[in-house]
């Protein structure tokens, strides 16, 4: 996408020309010959260039170390996840996993040597799913370490100051040894998945439903609609796990209020359980109300009955660079003995924010995560072809990510009824840094066919497509802060799929059979699941009218919406299981 170059050029209007930094000589030079690892052009939008802070700041540092097999591992997914392999469904163990995953002694004492020769002693081993070296140093010592000039900047929107650089060079010699380094090149910029939200009056005054589900979805909507049971799940060991970032909390009273008015036939004392991370909370509260969390757990508590959910949240203290909790979340899942086997998450961002390296890190944990049986299902954004927002001023299509991993399960948008059609803001395209994985070919191939020339050179036409399904996404009814609230957006659509996939595993758990795990290989062998979605408006964005939806795979709602008891049969099971 052009955007990785050898020499940082800092471009900011209020500080006049742009400034263009060689790399500068420094101590580590003299031992070793240095290679630039990473770099951006530009400083992400929203962020001000400060200058350099002071020399003696500390900055906590993760190395991330090379996995010793990654192929090896995603050999072994694929493996157990596409239909018919004679492995299918046999999930790895976290110790099969790291056999793939962690580093080799190698690396370990390689990028050790070359540390502490540089004055660096406070190191760390870290075993997660890959393996970090941590240590702090002060800037002026990773300015030499790193043969760069680390910055502050500040976002201007939330006053967040960050220290970060445009490029990093490490040793020639340990390239293969070191996957990324955190914080260096990615910026923090996370946001929720709705592209709009409407207040409509509080529950209590609220009559009558829209029993024609034409202008509002509930749950009783998506029941009739994808075939989904109201029958409570029975296998206690059945569970979704539920992140939430940025100071979204999820509401207790929000829940009942949505049960009670919602789905009145659940138990009253139906809830969720909590658990946090990074120093994450979770205040009640109509003024701690957040309107992603509680959508994101209302529509899996109150969709997909019976299932445990668990509301993760991620604190401030988050040890990913610019994920701000993405890789945490992921990490400390997979650190389970026995993760929840459904993740539904509802943030993204533009896949150019994270540098190849970095965006290839954290979907190669989404990989270990699969491999070990647990089903990832993101909402595909809502910037249609300009990714997780609309923008009309890019000049080639942005995607999104997660959505371009390979290795998750990406949800575009559908509205209306009889029949669904693909909404504007339902973001998809090709991912700028993963080819198109097998599983996919043959459905996406006669897209790009008929589309022919149309839009060449705007986006990446050998790159891994999504949205991989779609689901209802537009005037989703919620309540927060004890207000009915209506959400558009794929955060919609994500919980609604993932829901669905609880309820299949319920099923397959009881009858003694292994759950679904990474999805997208089972998915596209058994198109028959899906509606599809051939009509609608297109995901307009960067200037363009954007993609269609048209028969067969699209890049706006995918291979189309589920229907519950087609999966169930794709699985191996018919209702009466």
């Amino acid at each position: 996408m052009g955007l990785f170059h050898q020499k940082v050029v800092i471009c900011l209007a209020t500080l006049g020309p742009c400034l263009l930094r060689n790399v500068r000589a420094s101590s580590a030079l003299r031992h070793h010959s240095m290679a630039v690892h990473e770099s951006r052009s530009e400083v992400p939008v929203h962020y001000i260039l400060e200058g350099p802070p002071h020399p003696e700041t500390l900055v906590d540092f993760r190395i991330a170390l090379t996995s010793m097999d990654r192929n090896g591992l995603e050999k072994a997914l694929y493996d157990v996840s596409v239909p018919g392999n004679p492995l299918y469904g046999k999930h790895l163990s976290i110790e099969e996993v790291n056999s793939y995953t962690s580093a080799s002694a190698h690396s370990v004492t390689a990028v050790t040597e070359w540390l502490t020769e540089n004055g660096i002693t406070n190191l760390k081993l870290e075993s997660t799913v890959h393996d970090y070296l941590i240590f702090s140093a002060p800037v002026d010592v990773a300015n030499d370490l790193f043969d760069t000039e680390f910055h502050s900047f500040v976002h201007a929107p939330s006053g967040k100051r960050a220290i970060r650089t445009l490029q990093y060079s490490i040793p020639r010699d340990l390239v293969s040894h070191i996957n990324v380094v955190h914080p260096t090149t990615s910026f923090d910029l996370a946001k929720p998945l709705s592209a709009s939200v409407s207040y409509g009056k509080r529950s209590s005054e609220i009559s009558s439903l829209d029993a024609s589900c034409s202008n509002t979805i509930t749950p009783q909507c998506l029941q009739e609609l994808y075939d989904i049971p109201t029958t409570p799940a029975t296998q206690p060991s059945n569970r979704i796990a539920v992140p939430g970032l940025i100071e979204y909390w999820a509401q207790y009273a929000d829940l009942q209020a949505f049960l009670e008015r919602l789905r009145p036939d659940m138990p009253s004392n139906t809830t969720f359980s909590v658990e946090t991370i990074d120093g994450g909370t979770n205040p009640q509260g109509p003024e701690y109300a957040g309107y992603e969390a509680n959508l994101d757990t209302q529509y899996t508590v109150g969709l997909a009955t019976g299932v445990n959910t668990t509301f993760i949240s991620a604190g401030p203290n988050n040890t990913d660079g610019s994920a701000l909790g993405f890789l945490d979340v992921v990490e400390y899942l997979y650190n389970m003995t026995d993760p929840p086997q459904v993740m539904s998450m509802s943030y993204g961002f533009e896949e150019w924010w994270l540098t190849p390296s970095q965006a290839q890190q954290l979907c190669d944990v989404y990989m270990a995560l699969g491999a070990r049986g647990v089903s990832l299902i993101f909402g595909s954004g809502d910037g249609g072809v300009s990714g997780a927002e609309r923008n009309d001023t890019c000049t080639e299509f942005l995607p999104a990510f997660p959505g371009g991993c390979p290795y998750i399960t990406s949800v575009g948008g559908t509205y209306s009824i009889n029949p669904e059609l693909s909404t504007n803001f339902s973001s998809g395209g090709f991912s700028g840094y993963f080819a198109r994985p097998s599983y996919q070919e043959q459905a996406v191939a006669p897209f790009l066919e008929n589309l022919g020339s149309t839009y060449a050179g705007l986006f990446n036409a050998s790159g891994r497509g999504f949205p991989d399904i779609a689901a209802q996404s537009h005037n989703v009814e919620i309540i927060t802060g004890g207000e009915t609230v209506y959400i558009n957006g794929t955060s919609c659509s994500g919980p609604i799929f993932a829901s669905m996939v609880a309820l299949v595993n319920d099923r397959l758990i009881a009858a003694g059979k292994p759950v679904l795990g990474f999805l997208n290989p089972f998915l596209y062998n058994n198109t028959q699941i899906f509606t599809d979605i051939t009509a609608g408006l297109p995901n307009a964005g960067c200037g363009t009218g954007g993609f269609n939806a048209t028969t067969g795979w699209d890049p706006i709602t995918g291979l189309g919406t589920p229907n519950f008891l087609k999966m169930l049969e794709a699985a191996g099971l018919s209702n009466d299981d």
